[in-house]
């Protein structure tokens, strides 16, 4: 796992959310938000964007660059 992966995983079980809820949310299966969490897909900045805003946190912090979740 990524640390990606590790901290969206994270942040979805700490709003209790299911990783269908957030697949829901951003327009993909169940299966490709799997595969963001699990890191066997990386995915398109858009979406990346998306999940920052909605838990909101950074970028920086979701990709492992920085460990203070938020940027500003």
């Amino acid at each position: 796992m990524t640390i990606f992966g590790e901290r969206l995983k994270e942040l979805r079980k700490a709003k209790k959310l299911k990783q269908s809820d957030i697949a829901g949310f951003l327009g993909i299966t169940t299966r490709n938000y799997q595969d963001y969490e699990y890191g066997k897909v990386d995915p398109p900045t858009s979406k990346t964007i998306m999940l920052a805003d909605y838990f909101d946190v950074s970028i920086d912090y979701l990709v492992g660059k920085s460990d203070v979740p938020k940027g500003r």
